[in-house]
C-alpha cells in the first residue's frame, strides 16, 4: 500500500511537471517569434514625390496602394501590426537620403517603397544596404538598380529603362520609323533611358541622328523641339517622363511636328499622362506597360478598390507600390522575420502573382514579367472613362529585360 501511494504521488509530481513545461512552451514561444519581428511592428514607408510634376504617377495613390495591401492582410503579418507612413523626398537625392536614414535609424522603419526619380533611387539604395533594410522600388526605371549598383535588400518593380528601349526602341524602329532624335531630361533616368534607347533602336537596324537634353520640370521646349524638327528624324523619342512628356508631345502638336510627318514615341508613358494630354493628340502612341488597369480580371478588382478611394485609375507605378508590398508581406509571414536579408531571400524564392501574371525575382533583385504594347485609341474608339489603351502584342520578360549576364550585378554568382 505504502508503495502505491509513492508511486501515485511520483505521478502527480511528474504530471504537474510536464503542465508547467506546456504552460512555459505555451507563453514561451509567441515571445520567441515575435521577437523576429522589430519593435514588434511592421513599419513600411512610401517615399515619393507628394506634390511635385510626378505626384499623379505616385503621390497619394501610391499611398493609398500600400493602405490596400495592409488591409489585405487584415492589418497584421506575423502577429504583429503593419503601419504605413509617408514622405515626400521633393525628387531630390538630399532629402531623400535624410529621411531614409531619420526612418532607419530613428523611426523604426523596415522597407520602403515607391521612390520615383532614379538619383533619389540610387542614393537610397546605398543607404538601405549600409543599414540592411529592405527597398521596394516601384517608381525609378533605371536599369542600372540591378546592375553594378544592385543590392541583396533590393528588388525593383518599375519597368526598367532597358525593357522600355528594347521594347518600343524596337517595335516601333521594326514598323518604319529608321531615324531618331531624342528629347532627354538632364539627369540620371533620362541619361539610362537616352543610352538604352539607342542601343536597342541601333540593334534593329536603325540611326540615332541626334539628341538634346532638358532640364527636369522645364515649361518650354520650344527650342529643344525646333532641334528635333531640325533633325528631320522621323521618330522623336522622349526619354523624360511626366509633365515633361505631357508637356513636350503637346507642344510637339503645336509646333506642327506629328502634322509635319514626324512621329513621337514616348518610353514611359503612364496612364495619367494620357489623360492629361487627351485622346485628340494622344490617339495613336505606342505605349510600353507591364500594368494596365483593364488588362484582366485582377487588375480590374484592385483598380475598382483603387478607384473608390481616389476617383481615377491607378497608374503601373502605384500598382507596382501594391504589387510589392504584397510580395514582402507574403515573404514576412513565410519567414517569420523582417530581417531584410532573410526576407529578400525569401522575396526571391516565392513566386510572384502579378495581377493575374505569373513572375519572378531574379538574384540581382529585377522582377520579371511580361509587358504589352499597347495603342492611345482614339476618341471614337473609347467607351468610357479612362478606357484608352487597346493591346498590339504582348511582349516576353526574357526577350525585354537585361539578361542577368550583362547585367555587371555580381549577386548570386559564385
Amino acid at each position: 500500500m505504502q508503495r502505491t501511494d509513492q508511486s501515485r504521488r511520483v505521478r502527480v509530481r511528474l504530471c504537474k511537471l510536464a503542465t508547467s513545461v506546456i504552460l512555459a512552451t505555451s507563453v514561451l514561444l509567441p515571445a520567441s517569434a515575435r521577437a523576429q519581428i522589430s519593435d514588434t511592428v511592421v513599419r513600411i514607408g512610401v517615399l515619393g514625390d507628394m506634390g511635385g510634376q510626378f505626384a499623379d504617377i505616385g503621390g497619394k495613390g501610391s499611398v493609398v496602394a500600400a493602405q490596400l495591401a495592409a488591409e489585405d492582410f487584415g492589418g497584421k503579418v506575423a502577429g504583429v501590426p503593419i503601419e504605413i507612413i509617408a514622405g515626400d523626398h521633393q525628387n531630390k537625392a538630399d532629402i531623400g537620403g535624410a529621411t531614409l536614414r531619420k526612418w532607419f535609424d530613428e523611426g523604426g522603419v523596415d522597407a520602403v517603397a515607391d521612390l520615383p526619380v532614379s538619383s533619389v533611387a540610387l542614393a537610397a539604395q546605398e543607404i538601405a544596404r549600409e543599414r540592411k533594410k529592405t527597398l521596394l522600388i516601384s517608381g525609378a526605371a533605371v536599369s542600372d538598380l540591378t546592375g553594378k549598383a544592385c543590392s541583396p535588400y533590393s528588388t525593383h518593380w518599375a519597368d526598367d529603362t532597358y525593357a522600355l528601349a528594347n521594347a518600343t526602341g524596337r517595335a516601333v524602329t521594326a514598323a518604319g520609323g529608321k531615324t531618331w532624335f531624342f528629347l532627354t531630361v538632364d539627369y540620371s533616368f533620362g541619361h539610362a533611358m537616352e543610352r538604352d534607347a539607342s542601343a536597342a533602336v541601333t540593334a534593329a537596324g536603325g540611326k540615332v541622328l541626334g539628341a538634346t537634353r532638358h532640364p527636369l520640370g522645364t515649361a518650354d521646349f520650344s527650342s529643344f523641339l525646333i532641334q528635333a524638327q531640325a533633325s528631320k528624324a522621323e521618330v522623336v523619342g522622349l526619354a523624360n517622363v511626366g509633365g515633361d512628356t505631357t508637356n513636350s508631345i503637346k507642344q510637339a502638336a503645336e509646333f506642327g511636328i506629328t502634322s509635319g510627318g514626324q512621329k513621337v514615341a514616348g518610353f514611359l508613358v503612364f496612364i495619367t499622362d494620357v489623360h492629361a494630354i487627351g485622346l485628340p493628340l494622344a490617339k495613336g502612341l505606342r505605349v510600353t506597360t507591364g500594368f494596365y488597369w483593364d488588362q484582366n480580371d485582377k487588375a480590374r478588382a484592385f483598380a475598382k478598390r483603387f478607384f473608390a478611394k481616389m476617383g481615377r485609375m491607378p497608374t503601373k507605378q502605384q500598382a507596382s507600390v501594391y504589387a510589392s508590398i504584397t510580395h514582402y508581406l507574403s515573404a514576412v509571414a513565410a519567414s517569420g522575420t523582417d530581417e531584410a536579408g532573410k526576407v529578400n531571400a525569401e522575396m526571391r524564392r516565392l513566386p510572384v502573382d502579378y495581377f493575374g501574371h505569373a513572375a519572378s525575382i531574379r538574384a540581382d533583385g529585377r522582377v520579371l514579367y511580361d509587358l504589352t504594347l499597347y495603342e492611345v485609341k482614339s476618341p471614337a474608339e473609347s467607351k468610357a472613362p479612362w478606357d484608352y489603351y487597346k493591346p498590339v502584342t504582348t511582349l516576353p520578360a526574357a526577350e525585354v529585360f537585361r539578361p542577368a549576364g550583362e547585367t555587371g550585378c555580381l549577386l548570386g554568382k559564385s
